[in-house]
Protein backbone atom coordinates (compact mmCIF):
# COMPACT_ATOMS: atom_id res chain seq x y z
CA UNK A 1 0.00 0.00 0.00
CA UNK A 2 1.42 3.24 -1.26
CA UNK A 3 1.25 6.27 1.54
CA UNK A 4 0.61 9.45 0.04
CA UNK A 5 2.25 12.81 1.08
CA UNK A 6 2.48 16.52 0.45
CA UNK A 7 4.98 17.17 -2.47
CA UNK A 8 7.07 20.42 -2.05
CA UNK A 9 5.75 20.95 -5.72
CA UNK A 10 2.58 23.08 -5.64
CA UNK A 11 -0.10 20.78 -6.63
CA UNK A 12 0.94 17.73 -6.58
CA UNK A 13 0.79 14.46 -4.37
CA UNK A 14 3.88 11.68 -4.34
CA UNK A 15 3.96 7.85 -2.62
CA UNK A 16 7.13 7.65 -0.04
CA UNK A 17 9.26 6.34 -2.45
CA UNK A 18 7.59 6.51 -5.82
CA UNK A 19 6.13 9.53 -7.21
CA UNK A 20 2.18 9.17 -8.84
CA UNK A 21 0.68 9.32 -11.99
CA UNK A 22 0.02 12.28 -13.52
CA UNK A 23 -4.04 11.59 -12.87
CA UNK A 24 -3.57 11.55 -9.29
CA UNK A 25 -2.41 15.28 -9.65
CA UNK A 26 -4.72 15.87 -12.31
CA UNK A 27 -7.83 15.14 -9.83
CA UNK A 28 -6.19 17.41 -6.90
CA UNK A 29 -6.20 20.35 -9.37
CA UNK A 30 -9.66 19.61 -10.76
CA UNK A 31 -10.81 19.06 -6.66
CA UNK A 32 -9.23 22.70 -6.07
CA UNK A 33 -10.91 24.73 -8.76
CA UNK A 34 -14.23 23.20 -8.58
CA UNK A 35 -14.71 24.22 -5.21
CA UNK A 36 -13.26 27.53 -5.69
CA UNK A 37 -13.26 29.58 -3.88
CA UNK A 38 -12.38 27.56 -0.64
CA UNK A 39 -15.40 26.49 1.60
CA UNK A 40 -15.23 29.15 4.58
CA UNK A 41 -12.35 31.43 3.45
CA UNK A 42 -11.98 33.52 5.03
CA UNK A 43 -12.52 31.49 8.42
CA UNK A 44 -13.30 33.48 12.07
CA UNK A 45 -10.45 35.59 12.82
CA UNK A 46 -8.71 35.95 9.63
CA UNK A 47 -8.16 38.78 7.26
CA UNK A 48 -8.75 38.18 3.49
CA UNK A 49 -6.80 40.68 1.04
CA UNK A 50 -8.93 40.67 -2.67
CA UNK A 51 -6.90 42.76 -4.84
CA UNK A 52 -8.34 43.49 -8.65
CA UNK A 53 -8.17 45.69 -11.18
CA UNK A 54 -9.95 47.76 -13.22
CA UNK A 55 -10.06 45.76 -15.96
CA UNK A 56 -11.04 42.50 -13.54
CA UNK A 57 -13.46 44.07 -11.03
CA UNK A 58 -14.09 41.57 -7.91
CA UNK A 59 -17.41 42.09 -7.52
CA UNK A 60 -18.16 38.43 -8.05
CA UNK A 61 -16.17 37.25 -5.41
CA UNK A 62 -17.48 39.98 -2.62
CA UNK A 63 -20.83 38.71 -3.29
CA UNK A 64 -20.06 35.16 -3.36
CA UNK A 65 -19.03 35.59 0.20
CA UNK A 66 -21.04 37.95 1.36
CA UNK A 67 -24.13 35.57 0.29
CA UNK A 68 -22.59 32.27 1.46
CA UNK A 69 -21.93 34.08 4.94
CA UNK A 70 -25.70 35.05 5.19
CA UNK A 71 -27.42 31.24 4.11
CA UNK A 72 -24.75 29.33 5.25
CA UNK A 73 -24.13 30.34 8.96
CA UNK A 74 -27.50 30.87 11.51
CA UNK A 75 -27.54 34.33 13.36
CA UNK A 76 -25.08 35.11 11.08
CA UNK A 77 -24.48 38.91 10.48
CA UNK A 78 -22.30 40.87 7.92
CA UNK A 79 -21.11 44.52 8.15
CA UNK A 80 -20.33 46.39 4.88
CA UNK A 81 -18.20 49.14 4.91
CA UNK A 82 -18.29 50.85 1.59
CA UNK A 83 -16.46 53.41 0.78
CA UNK A 84 -16.44 53.88 -3.63
CA UNK A 85 -20.28 52.16 -4.45
CA UNK A 86 -23.51 53.48 -2.11
CA UNK A 87 -26.53 50.81 -1.43
CA UNK A 88 -27.98 51.15 -4.29
CA UNK A 89 -25.07 50.80 -6.73
CA UNK A 90 -24.07 47.13 -4.49
CA UNK A 91 -28.19 45.95 -5.00
CA UNK A 92 -27.77 46.51 -8.72
CA UNK A 93 -24.80 44.38 -9.00
CA UNK A 94 -26.53 41.75 -6.57
CA UNK A 95 -29.43 41.28 -9.48
CA UNK A 96 -27.04 41.06 -12.13
CA UNK A 97 -25.07 38.63 -10.23
CA UNK A 98 -25.91 35.04 -9.94
CA UNK A 99 -27.40 35.62 -6.80
CA UNK A 100 -30.25 37.30 -7.97
CA UNK A 101 -31.75 35.50 -4.71
CA UNK A 102 -29.36 37.61 -2.72
CA UNK A 103 -32.44 40.07 -1.07
CA UNK A 104 -29.94 42.78 0.69
CA UNK A 105 -33.00 44.82 1.70
CA UNK A 106 -34.79 42.14 3.58
CA UNK A 107 -31.12 40.89 5.32
CA UNK A 108 -31.10 44.72 6.28
CA UNK A 109 -34.41 44.87 7.32
CA UNK A 110 -34.00 41.76 10.13
CA UNK A 111 -30.48 43.39 10.81
CA UNK A 112 -28.73 40.53 9.78
CA UNK A 113 -26.51 43.01 7.20
CA UNK A 114 -25.45 46.42 8.14
CA UNK A 115 -24.42 48.62 5.27
CA UNK A 116 -22.68 51.42 5.92
CA UNK A 117 -21.57 54.23 3.47
CA UNK A 118 -18.09 55.41 4.82
CA UNK A 119 -17.80 58.65 3.32
CA UNK A 120 -21.17 60.31 4.36
CA UNK A 121 -22.20 57.92 6.98
CA UNK A 122 -19.70 56.52 8.98
CA UNK A 123 -20.38 60.01 11.73
CA UNK A 124 -23.95 58.65 12.18
CA UNK A 125 -23.36 55.12 13.44
CA UNK A 126 -23.52 54.68 17.19
CA UNK A 127 -21.52 51.28 18.74
CA UNK A 128 -24.07 48.38 18.71
CA UNK A 129 -23.71 44.16 19.94
CA UNK A 130 -23.89 41.89 17.53
CA UNK A 131 -24.26 38.47 18.13
CA UNK A 132 -23.67 35.19 16.25
CA UNK A 133 -21.05 34.54 13.01
CA UNK A 134 -19.56 37.94 11.95
CA UNK A 135 -18.21 38.88 8.73
CA UNK A 136 -17.00 42.50 8.09
CA UNK A 137 -16.08 43.79 4.64
CA UNK A 138 -14.22 47.44 3.83
CA UNK A 139 -14.56 48.00 -0.26
CA UNK A 140 -12.05 49.35 -1.01
CA UNK A 141 -8.84 50.27 0.71
CA UNK A 142 -7.76 52.48 -2.38
CA UNK A 143 -10.76 55.07 -2.47
CA UNK A 144 -10.27 56.23 0.68
CA UNK A 145 -6.61 56.75 -0.28
CA UNK A 146 -8.08 58.60 -3.04
CA UNK A 147 -10.37 61.02 -1.32
CA UNK A 148 -7.50 62.71 0.49
CA UNK A 149 -6.73 59.88 3.06
CA UNK A 150 -2.99 60.27 3.90
CA UNK A 151 -1.10 56.95 4.14
CA UNK A 152 -0.49 57.32 7.85
CA UNK A 153 -4.18 57.55 8.61
CA UNK A 154 -4.71 55.10 6.52
CA UNK A 155 -2.71 52.17 7.68
CA UNK A 156 -3.95 52.66 10.98
CA UNK A 157 -7.29 52.73 10.19
CA UNK A 158 -6.61 49.30 8.72
CA UNK A 159 -4.08 48.04 11.43
CA UNK A 160 -7.27 49.48 13.80
CA UNK A 161 -9.90 47.05 12.05
CA UNK A 162 -7.68 44.04 11.42
CA UNK A 163 -6.87 43.71 15.36
CA UNK A 164 -10.50 44.75 16.34
CA UNK A 165 -11.56 42.22 14.28
CA UNK A 166 -9.19 39.28 15.28
CA UNK A 167 -10.09 40.29 19.00
CA UNK A 168 -13.99 39.94 18.00
CA UNK A 169 -12.99 36.59 16.08
CA UNK A 170 -14.55 38.37 12.97
CA UNK A 171 -14.22 37.61 9.75
CA UNK A 172 -12.76 40.59 7.95
CA UNK A 173 -12.47 40.99 3.64
CA UNK A 174 -10.58 43.65 2.49
CA UNK A 175 -10.78 44.59 -1.02
CA UNK A 176 -7.95 47.01 -2.74
CA UNK A 177 -7.58 48.23 -6.00
CA UNK A 178 -4.73 48.09 -8.28
CA UNK A 179 -3.97 50.89 -10.45
CA UNK A 180 -0.57 49.85 -11.47
CA UNK A 181 0.17 46.27 -11.65
CA UNK A 182 3.35 45.38 -10.91
CA UNK A 183 4.68 47.96 -8.71
CA UNK A 184 3.21 47.87 -5.08
CA UNK A 185 2.27 51.21 -3.63
CA UNK A 186 3.19 51.81 0.39
CA UNK A 187 -0.35 50.45 1.28
CA UNK A 188 -0.42 47.49 -0.96
CA UNK A 189 2.96 46.54 1.09
CA UNK A 190 1.17 47.31 4.60
CA UNK A 191 -1.78 45.32 3.25
CA UNK A 192 0.06 42.45 2.58
CA UNK A 193 2.18 42.50 6.08
CA UNK A 194 -1.65 42.20 7.62
CA UNK A 195 -3.36 39.49 5.50
CA UNK A 196 -3.77 35.73 6.33
CA UNK A 197 -4.50 35.38 2.70
CA UNK A 198 -4.33 37.35 -0.27
CA UNK A 199 -6.73 36.50 -3.70
CA UNK A 200 -5.27 38.21 -6.51
CA UNK A 201 -7.96 38.91 -9.59
CA UNK A 202 -6.03 39.24 -12.79
CA UNK A 203 -7.38 39.98 -16.07
CA UNK A 204 -7.31 38.57 -19.34
CA UNK A 205 -7.61 39.83 -23.08
CA UNK A 206 -10.79 37.32 -23.68
CA UNK A 207 -13.47 40.06 -22.82
CA UNK A 208 -15.30 38.82 -19.24
CA UNK A 209 -12.70 36.65 -18.54
CA UNK A 210 -9.55 36.35 -15.99
CA UNK A 211 -7.37 34.54 -13.32
CA UNK A 212 -7.00 33.91 -9.20
CA UNK A 213 -4.76 33.19 -7.62
CA UNK A 214 -4.53 32.75 -3.72
CA UNK A 215 -1.37 32.84 -1.57
CA UNK A 216 -0.96 32.71 2.04
CA UNK A 217 -0.03 35.84 4.44
CA UNK A 218 3.47 36.06 5.75
CA UNK A 219 2.69 34.91 8.99
CA UNK A 220 0.80 31.69 8.05
CA UNK A 221 2.75 28.58 8.64
CA UNK A 222 0.39 25.74 7.75
CA UNK A 223 -2.34 27.00 5.52
CA UNK A 224 -5.94 25.96 6.15
CA UNK A 225 -6.91 26.22 2.57
CA UNK A 226 -5.66 25.44 -0.77
CA UNK A 227 -2.84 27.57 -1.78
CA UNK A 228 -2.94 28.60 -5.87
CA UNK A 229 0.34 30.30 -7.02
CA UNK A 230 0.05 32.65 -10.02
CA UNK A 231 1.78 30.37 -12.39
CA UNK A 232 -1.32 27.73 -11.86
CA UNK A 233 -3.97 30.68 -11.65
CA UNK A 234 -7.28 29.62 -12.19
CA UNK A 235 -9.41 31.05 -14.70
CA UNK A 236 -12.67 31.93 -14.58
CA UNK A 237 -15.35 33.25 -17.05
CA UNK A 238 -18.66 35.51 -16.05
CA UNK A 239 -21.75 34.44 -17.38
CA UNK A 240 -25.06 35.00 -16.97
CA UNK A 241 -25.41 32.35 -14.54
CA UNK A 242 -22.30 33.35 -12.66
CA UNK A 243 -18.37 32.84 -12.58
CA UNK A 244 -17.43 29.62 -14.36
CA UNK A 245 -14.05 28.64 -12.45
CA UNK A 246 -11.70 26.24 -14.99
CA UNK A 247 -8.11 25.18 -15.02
CA UNK A 248 -5.33 27.04 -17.93
CA UNK A 249 -5.45 25.53 -20.81
CA UNK A 250 -8.55 23.53 -19.88
CA UNK A 251 -11.70 26.52 -20.94
CA UNK A 252 -12.39 25.69 -24.59
CA UNK A 253 -15.87 26.86 -25.51
CA UNK A 254 -15.95 28.89 -22.19
CA UNK A 255 -13.63 31.86 -22.95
Amino acid sequence: MLKLVKSQQPNTVVAEQYFLPVTVTLHIRLQAFTMFPPQGLPLPGEILLITDELSSPADFILLGNLSAHLKNHKDSKCIVLSVSEDLTRWKAISGKSVEKNLNLAQYMSSQSLIFIDVITNVASQGARRIWGPVLVILDDVATLEWTGVSILELSRFVRALCALSRKANAALILRHHIVTPGEPDDILRHLLQLCTYHMDVLPLSTGRSGSVALHAGPAVVDPHHHLIPKSMAIQYRLTDTGAVFFDRGTGGGVL
